[in-house]
């Protein structure tokens, strides 16, 4: 090879080296840029998850969630209710019982007006004859004012020269103090009706002439939550023994920090309790799950399916509100369908239930069942599960629609649980109604100071609550706890009204 064409061919040589670096440097920039443009993909995926997150947290209302009225702000949703038209005209059905005030036999005193004067020509009518009587009654208050009752205990000797003394009855403890029913209406009006102390002396001043302190108040509910202990554990072993009971749970202040106060209820009987913590502790101190065998209905919050011995229901009242959230806010006609599914089956339900059926027909039964699959499978169809997307957390990126359909998928037993099983209600009012007596409380009187006091009043409560399911008044209820059965009535009478109100109870 001649000296030029080698040096030619080495020259072509570093020509391509150049080249090859060049195309390098290139591949390289470009790699970097696929990664960026990658990330870049990543990135707007998760930033849309987030928006389309943030935008159905503004679109959330107490009609299309479980976010509470008070949460709506000033600018209220449009009415729209989640019930359907039963054919029955508003107001009172007939056949109702109605409930009207009706005169008495025997009223307390009788007022006579006379006419005194003729308005034609003015002559004196008090000797003119009495053609006929017009009467109408007025219900009202007497003045009140506190009943005082001194107790005098005497001492008498014997002939044999013994000294016997007479006991004082329960209710006077000492050379002053308030009765039973003075004690009861002041526990009924600060568990009962939600007063503040404050407030509730203010009443009994005004309105009773009965000046009673706030801290005769407090002590007065604090002696009656150690006088129903005993209540309380015969009303927790009423709940493990039922055949369903609903759950719930909501938050409370106690001494300035978040605590829960979670219910279990029935037809005839609500519990509450406090404590700290919302999931299986507070659960277990509850002492109402544990060991529970028969069905609880909730709203399908994790840690109460965590019981196993418990059949569950699920709280198809959330379930409408999420489906009327993706059929208005995402468009998606499936949510609607299976809405119009679920109140089918709660009218067949009922239909069966008035007729005396214990279970709706085999037939009718495996159509719905067959109807709620097939509309389960076209919502999978519109909402496929996305491809993972690798964030923070590395988790996927679902939509609300997708995890309602996740659960209505694999809790299918526990959603129609009301339809095989007429014992088991539509929803999981019943617990809801209990538990937003605890809202109402915190709204009216605020928080509690102590542990003590948020026990004690939640003690009363689930006393008063049972009282008033079982169709007792709630102050003669909390007037026994002072035992004033024992000084009204004769022992025969007492006996039969204690037996009827424990045997309610148990």
């Amino acid at each position: 090879m001649s000296q030029a064409s080698y040096a030619t061919l080495v020259c072509d040589c570093e020509t391509l080296k150049a080249k090859v670096a060049t195309q390098a440097e290139v591949i390289e920039k470009l790699e970097a840029r696929i990664v960026e443009l990658v990330d870049q993909d990543r990135l707007i995926a998760e930033l849309r998850c987030e928006i389309a997150e943030l935008k159905g947290r503004l679109n959330t209302n107490s009609h299309n969630s479980s976010k509470p009225p008070s949460s709506d702000g000033y600018v209220k949703p449009a009415p729209r209710s989640l019930r359907r038209a039963s054919g029955r005209h508003p107001g009172k059905q007939p056949g109702a019982k109605g409930a009207r005030l009706l005169p008495v036999a025997h009223p307390d005193k009788v007022l006579y007006h006379a006419p005194s004067n003729c308005k034609s020509c003015g002559r004196d009518l008090r000797d003119a004859d009495i053609i006929d009587t017009e009467a109408r009654q007025v219900f009202d208050l007497p003045p009140m004012a506190p009943e005082v009752i001194e107790h005098r205990v005497q001492r008498r000797r014997c002939r044999c020269g013994t000294l016997s003394v007479a006991s004082f009855p329960p209710e006077a403890k000492a050379p002053t103090c308030y009765g039973p029913r003075v004690r009861a209406l002041a526990v009924s009006l600060v568990v009962g009706q939600h007063l503040p102390y404050a407030r509730t002396a203010e009443v009994l001043r005004d309105m009773l002439a009965t000046p009673v302190s706030t801290g005769a108040i407090c002590a007065m509910v604090a002696e009656a939550s150690k006088r129903v202990e005993p209540f309380i554990e015969t009303l927790r072993e009423g709940l493990s023994r039922a055949k369903v009971v609903h759950f719930d749970e909501t938050g409370a202040r106690v001494r300035g920090k978040l605590w829960w106060v979670h219910g279990a209820s029935s037809e005839s009987l609500t519990l509450y309790f406090v404590h700290p913590r919302r999931g299986i502790l507070a659960m277990d101190a509850m002492d109402v799950l544990p060991g529970f065998t028969g069905v609880a209905q909730h709203d399908g919050w994790k840690p109460y399916l965590r019981y196993e011995d418990a059949t569950h229901a699920l709280c198809n009242a959330h379930h409408l509100r999420e489906l009327e959230y993706v059929s208005s806010q995402m468009g998606q006609g499936w949510a609607s369908e299976m809405a119009g599914l679920l109140l089918e089956i709660k009218a067949a339900v009922g239909r069966a239930s008035d007729k005396g059926k214990v279970a709706l027909d085999p037939r009718l039964l495996g159509r719905y069942l067959a109807r709620y699959d097939r509309i389960v499978a076209a919502g999978f169809a519109a909402n496929p599960l996305p491809e993972r997307v690798s964030g923070k957390r590395g988790r996927r990126a679902k939509s609300k629609a997708a995890n309602l359909l996740e659960r209505l998928d694999r809790y299918r037993s526990e959603v129609l649980r009301f339809g095989t099983n007429f014992a088991v209600d539509f929803d999981n009012n019943l617990s809801e109604r209990d538990v937003r007596m605890l809202k109402l409380q915190n709204k009216i009187s605020g928080g509690w100071r102590s542990e003590e006091g948020a026990q004690a009043w939640v003690r009363v409560r689930s006393y008063l609550s049972t009282a008033r399911k079982q169709g007792h008044n709630a102050t003669e209820v909390l007037t026994q706890l002072w035992g004033v059965m024992r000084t009204l009535l004769p022992h025969s009478e007492r006996a039969r009204l204690q037996c009827r109100w424990r045997v309610a109870i148990w």
